[in-house]
């Protein structure tokens, strides 16, 4: 019941968000074209979940850890078939981004096995993409993750200005623009 309530109150506010222009996103909507035309932009940024994940050598971390980057948020899974085709255009993002300030974290949610991660990342060519986990799926049930992938983008604050729910290519110009562009903040800080 409770995983009910949270995607009613994540589709009203999508379907919000989209209505209303998004304000202070309204630089990003006429990118939303192509592979992020699926992106939901709100209008204001939104606070985060202060839960812990844990960190490939199991140290516990929070989103607020990574605030100062533009942050990619990807909840994922091993068993996850678009997931195998999505990480290794979140890793080209990285690589094409990173120099301008943009950081991937690529969270698996649920039971993922640490050996069976690191093998699935190499098999599909994104070995540089952060090992973290979220096995009680704590942080996935507080951000409102009812399916995978789904993949939050967060501002330099630290704050979530968008997420896309689905699969994306995340090299594709369409992407890059728009991740570009929140890295550039037009628009989108908390302040």
């Amino acid at each position: 019941m409770n995983r009910l309530v949270v995607a009613a109150l994540y589709t009203g506010a999508a379907l919000a968000a989209s209505a209303a222009g998004a304000e202070d996103g309204g630089n990003l909507l006429p990118l939303l074209q192509g592979e992020m035309r699926k992106m939901v932009i709100h209008p204001e940024p939104q606070p985060v979940s202060a839960t812990a994940f844990q960190t490939e050598s199991g140290e516990a971390m929070t989103l607020a850890d990574l605030a100062g980057s533009v942050v990619v948020v990807n909840f994922w899974a091993t068993w996850c078939a678009p997931c195998r085709a999505e990480m290794p255009t979140l890793a080209a993002l990285q690589e094409a981004l990173g120099p301008e300030g943009v950081r991937i974290a690529t969270i698996a949610t649920g039971r993922n096995d640490p050996a069976a991660m690191a093998r699935f990342l190499e098999e599909v060519g994104a070995e540089a993409l952060p090992l973290w986990r979220d096995p009680s799926q704590a942080l996935a049930r507080d951000m409102g993750v009812l399916g995978l992938p789904v993949t939050v983008i967060l501002n330099r604050d630290g704050q979530e200005i968008g997420r896309l729910l689905g699969d994306a290519d995340w090299s594709s110009p369409e992407a890059v623009a728009l991740i570009r562009a929140v890295a550039a903040g037009d628009g989108i800080s908390g302040g």
